[in-house]
């Protein structure tokens, strides 16, 4: 087993996101922070501005005239897609690249994450949550551990689908057990190092429902939801694909019926053209 200290190592050199989007995901944590006062920070983010514009007036958003100001993107389209479009364009280096251990190739990952957080958005909108930005973030960076997990889980995949096969374990219990650490602990270590809130490293931590409180929290269950959403859909499964455990007691708890679940389904598998249409402006 590789030593945490080594892997907290490895963790120094995962290219860190950019300092704009760790400001915007701790303020969009605050209950004190409005939207308005995101987009202040974005307005005065050269580089942040010119990829925002870039992306919307991509012909995704069929915008009826050119935006031309970061003003004219908030009137056009709203703050809230406005500082998700951020988020996104922020992250999208560091999910983006294959991950071999996990069979997934290039962007498959990043896809994934996009998919996971769209759907907690969508489930966190139907419970009236005020904690929507914080839900998606958190759906967003999940599985940033998997980034430097990769090749450790490469290595030691023979063990992995020997303890899943003959001991009944779920994926990431096998991780845990073959390499000494599963991928949403070190997410939750990578998520702490760049200094985002306990409540974000609490959800990475656990959205697998690894402790048995967070099928109590809110917001955890929501991203374990939509992750278990996106793995039934083929999004991002990889070699784990639905080798986890699926916990019915927390739709019970959301009040999300098993109709519900399948509309949710039917309704992003019908617009997953518009996801990769999506995923292309961002790039």
């Amino acid at each position: 087993m590789i030593s945490v200290q080594g892997l907290i190592k490895e963790i120094d050199n995962l290219k860190p996101i950019p300092q704009i989007a760790s400001r915007v995901m701790k303020m969009s944590e605050d209950p004190e922070c409005s939207l308005r006062d995101i987009a202040d920070v974005i307005l005065h983010d050269p580089l942040i501005t010119a990829n925002l514009l870039r992306i919307c007036n991509a012909a995704y958003f069929g915008l009826p005239r050119q935006i031309d100001s970061v003003q004219d993107a908030i009137t056009l389209l709203g703050l809230q897609k406005i500082v998700d479009l951020v988020l996104l364009k922020c992250c999208t280096q560091a999910l983006g690249r294959e991950q071999r251990g996990y069979g997934l190739h290039e962007g498959e990952l990043w896809r994934a994450a996009v998919a996971s957080a769209i759907i907690a958005r969508k489930l966190s909108e139907k419970e009236g949550s005020q904690s929507r930005q914080l839900i998606f973030t958190a759906a967003l960076l999940k599985d940033i551990g998997k980034v430097i997990l990769d090749r450790f889980v490469a290595d030691s995949f023979r063990q992995i689908d020997d303890y899943i096969r003959n001991e009944g374990l779920s994926f990431n219990e096998a991780e845990k057990k073959s390499i000494g650490i599963d991928h949403a602990e070190l997410g939750a270590l990578v998520a702490k190092k760049w200094k985002l809130s306990p409540k974000m490293v609490y959800i990475i931590k656990n959205h697998h429902m690894s402790d048995e409180s967070a099928k109590q929290d809110f917001e955890t269950s929501v991203v374990y939801l939509s992750d278990t959403l996106c793995m039934m859909m083929g999004i991002g499964g990889g070699v784990d694909g639905l080798a986890y455990r699926f916990y019915d007691d927390v739709l019970k708890r959301l009040n999300i019926t098993e109709i519900d679940f399948q509309a949710i389904m039917a309704d992003f598998g019908e617009n997953m053209q518009k996801l990769d249409e999506l995923l292309e402006v961002c790039e």
